[in-house]
């Protein structure tokens, strides 16, 4: 099996199939790194630039669902791309990177790849792609129906009063709404904190998911 056909079988688990062929060729054509992780709550990729020699690297958390990897993946990649450019010359979200994600994205941009209520929202929102897709709502509220983990929820989804586990197992209360973000308190050190109403978090009456192994396995693609 020759290394492009690896890269396909992993990333066929990760990516809607239509969309293999296109992001295999790119590891290969941006000379990248790729490096499937397990989730963050504070991100769902990050790009980060050759360094002594190294390719770019791309990270990527493990469970997005296949839609919002794919949009998450090609968001790192226009950072690739524009770094190529421009160097640290540029905003990294600035009207350039803007113009590289919207060149890649038309690769991707129509129903056979996304279904339709992804596919209008997520036009929409690349007419002015922000700095993450997560600040777009309506995208974001589209994209959960297709996530494989049931366990977490929006948190404007629970009532005020109600507790929540969220980050490296933090538990909160969520408060009362100020503007456009909820005031939550962290139980242990008693601070209080300011969420996006979008922010996933796992309620406490949920009831835990067993691990299913003792660890946890890290794909690294190579050219």
């Amino acid at each position: 099996m020759s290394q492009l056909e690896r890269n396909q079988s992993v990333l066929h688990k990760y990516l809607p199939e239509q969309a293999v062929p296109v992001i295999a060729q790119w590891i290969y054509q941006y000379d990248f790194k790729l490096k499937i992780k397990k989730s963050r709550s504070s991100k769902y990729g990050d790009y980060r630039p050759p360094v002594k020699g190294q390719n770019h690297q791309i990270t990527i958390n493990h469970d997005l669902n296949k839609y919002a990897f794919l949009i998450t993946l090609v968001h790192e990649i226009a950072h690739l791309t524009n770094y190529n450019k421009h160097k640290d010359t540029v905003a990294p979200h600035g009207e350039e990177w803007k113009l590289e994600f919207k060149i890649l994205m038309n690769y991707f941009l129509h129903e056979h790849i996304f279904p339709e209520d992804v596919f209008k929202a997520l036009k929409k929102y690349m007419s002015n792609p922000a700095a993450s897709s997560c600040s777009d709502t309506n995208l974001l509220r589209v994209l959960k129906k297709y996530d494989q983990r049931q366990d977490l929820v929006l948190l404007e989804e629970l009532p005020e009063g109600s507790s929540f586990i969220y980050g490296d197992d933090r538990l909160f209360v969520k408060g009362e709404q100020i503007r456009k973000r909820f005031r939550c308190k962290d139980v242990k050190t008693r601070q209080i904190y300011l969420f996006n109403p979008l922010t996933e978090v796992k309620p406490t009456e949920a009831p835990k998911e067993e691990p299913k192994s003792a660890f946890f396995n890290i794909f690294n693609i190579k050219k």
